[in-house]
Parts: C-alpha cells; structure tokens; sequence
C-alpha cells in the first residue's frame, strides 16, 4: 500500500480545464513500481511466454515501460474500453476494439492502468470468457479498494490508492493530463479542524479531548492508542514497531507518520482530528504538516493547556492516591515529568508561534470553565 513516503515533491499543482491537480506520486516512484510488478510476473510464469493485454487508453504508458522492464519473451496486444465522463465512473461499458489473435491456451495478463469500481474488469472477464485461454491474470498500475464493487481477483496490484480522482502516466481528465509522466490528484476543498492539544501531566489534556471531539465532531488520535493498536494486532507498522521497541530502540518518525495516515485515511470524512502525543520535534511538526497537505488540509492551531507547576505537582498527588500509578506519588519524579514536558514542547511553541497557530490557555479552574476557554480559540479557527 502507498504510504506518506511516496508523498515526495515533484511539480508544482497543475490545472487541467477547470479543475487543479496536486503531485501525488512521482515519475521514479512509478518506474520503481513498474520494474518490481515486472520481474514478480516474469518469475510467477517462469518460462511461459504470456500475451500482455493493455487496456486502452490510459495503459499505453503503463504497458510501454512494463515490456520494456519485462526480462522474458512475450508478446502485446490491446483492447479498448470506455468507462469514464469527466471524473465520474461510468456504469456504460462498451467495447470498441476486439481482438484479432487466438488466444487458445495461452496465459493472459490483463494490464490496467487503474482499477477502481471494476466496471471495466467485469467486461474484461465477459469479453475471454469464450477465448478459451489457459489462465486469465489481473494486473493493475493503480487500485483505489474502497472503490471496488466487484469479486473478481486482482493478482498483481502495483499501488494502493485513496478513492481521489487521479490524471498522468496515460491518465487523463476529458483529454488531458495523459502526457504527465507523474501522478496527480484531484485537489479538493475541505474545511477541517485540525489541533494538536497539549498540557503536562496533570493538566487535564485527557479529559478536555473527550469534550472536544464529542462538541466538534473531532477523531481523537492518541498516538500511544494508535501504537498499541498496531502492536497488538499485529499489524505490518505494528510489527515493525515492535522490532525497533524489543531492541530498545527509538521508532522512526515514518512508522508514526505512517500509522498516523493509516489513522486519517480510515477517517476521510471527519470534520477534523485533535492530535495527541504527536508531533514532538520539529521534524515530526513538519511530516504532520506534509501528512495534512496531502490531504489538502493542515494543522490549524497547536492548544496548549496552561497550568502553574505547583498546582500540578498538587493534582498529580492527589491523583496518585488512587491511581495506582508510582510516577503519580513522588514530588521529585513529577516535576522531572513536568520539567520533561517543557523542554520537549518548547520547540513546538516556536515551530506553531512562528506560524501564527500556537495558543495557550489557561488550564486552571472548573473542567466546563476550561473548556469554554478552548472552545472560544477553535471557534476561531
């Protein structure tokens, strides 16, 4: 699956008619992608010679290099379909070039472009049902899955993509954009809030989030919750987590950004999210601002919760009583937790100062009057 890794910067946004495109993926990452789908079928078919299918119009780019990186014999031909108006997928399906070989026998790899509600596909499958060929193989550039409507088995997928109209290597919008040798997505307008929320310990971050997300219809992303989540299911981030963790070593940033976008993308209709336990350095600061981009949105403020260290030390004691917790009952390691605190955001007040976004509010007082403070700095944003 595509992750925030291949969101590397290539041109700047391109305008299509009238609609605008923003880079998506670049033209090595493409190539990388093609090369590795390339030798993976070469070595499934071993000394078969295949027939390669493109599907015209938008895989001529796609089949071009694909044979050109293919390391064995075999042979092309294509097929042409229609499926698409605007950036609408289209239910009417036509086929407008047949083919004029015997494929009686022979292995077949179909080579999409891009896969998104299988409309196209289930034509495909009509059209060989008769053709008497030996296997029928599935190949796919592009796959957007939530899109997909279809039950019939994809065997090679090159990138899994969100479900965003896309434009470049073959793909085109009304006739356009198909000479673009990198992949650009349709750049969308969408208002969201976006914090990240901080405080020390005993600042009360936990529960003010509650009221947030629940008030504004906000995805509360914990990132120690997103990690445990990984881990115990066991999921590939997670296992790669885990490996760093056993030997006692720090997690890259990436694995965090990476599970932090596997976060959004299950959430792509949320009015926002509350950020919480992330970033904590300046270079994190700047992948979660990239990570929103991408997304065309951003961080729209940093709110940190203010509260004198006496009256911390004081709540984290009380709290110690019945929590259970050995950090929450001794004064020396409070405010080391305290002091920790303030030399690891400080960077982060300047990083959201500089930006016009950082906020402190006064986290002293009743839970609703501390909230009514919060909420009078979002309902400004």
């Amino acid at each position: 699956m595509i992750t925030f890794a291949f969101l590397k910067k290539i041109k700047q946004v391109v305008k299509l008619h009238d609609l605008q495109f923003r880079p998506f993926i670049s033209e090595e990452e493409i190539q990388q992608t093609v090369q590795r789908m390339a030798i993976e079928i070469a070595n499934d078919l071993k000394d078969e010679v295949p027939v390669f299918i493109g599907i015209l119009n938008g895989s001529f780019m796609f089949v071009s290099d694909f044979v050109k990186k293919y390391p064995k014999p075999c042979e092309v031909t294509f097929i042409k379909l229609a499926s698409y108006e605007g950036v609408k997928s289209t239910e009417d399906i036509q086929r407008l070039i047949g083919l004029t070989q015997d494929l009686s026998g022979r292995t077949v790899v179909i080579l999409e472009d891009i896969i998104d509600s299988g409309n196209t596909l289930e034509e495909v499958h009509r059209i060989f049902k008769n053709e008497h060929v030996k296997q029928l193989l599935i190949a796919t550039l592009f796959h957007k899955p939530t899109a997909y409507k279809k039950d019939f088995k994809l065997h090679y997928v090159g990138v899994e993509i969100p479900d965003k109209f896309i434009v470049g290597y073959g793909l085109d919008y009304n006739g356009l954009g198909r000479d673009l040798p990198e992949i650009y997505q349709l750049k969308t307008t969408q208002h969201m809030t976006n914090l990240v929320l901080f405080g020390p310990p005993g600042a009360g971050k936990g529960t003010q989030a509650n009221f947030l997300k629940e008030k504004y219809n906000l995805i509360h992303i914990s990132t120690g919750d997103v990690f445990r989540f990984n881990i115990k299911n066991e999921t590939a981030l997670g296992m790669v987590a885990k490996s760093y963790m056993d030997k006692g070593e720090l997690v890259p940033d990436q694995v965090t950004i990476d599970m932090l976008n596997a976060e959004v993308e299950k959430n792509a209709d949320a009015k926002g999210f509350i950020f919480d336990g992330f970033p904590r350095t300046n270079a994190q600061a700047e992948a979660l601002d990239k990570l929103m981009d991408s997304k065309d949105s951003q961080i729209n403020a940093m709110v940190a919760l203010e509260v004198p260290d006496e009256i911390l030390v004081e709540r984290l004691l009380e709290r110690g009583k019945t929590s259970g917790r050995a950090d929450d009952a001794d004064e020396g390691i409070i405010r080391n937790r305290i002091k920790e605190y303030y030399d690891k955001t400080a960077v982060l007040k300047d990083y959201y100062s500089a930006q016009n976004k950082y906020f402190g509010v006064n986290g002293v007082g009743s839970i609703e009057d501390i909230t009514k403070r919060l909420s009078a700095v979002i309902d400004t944003l």
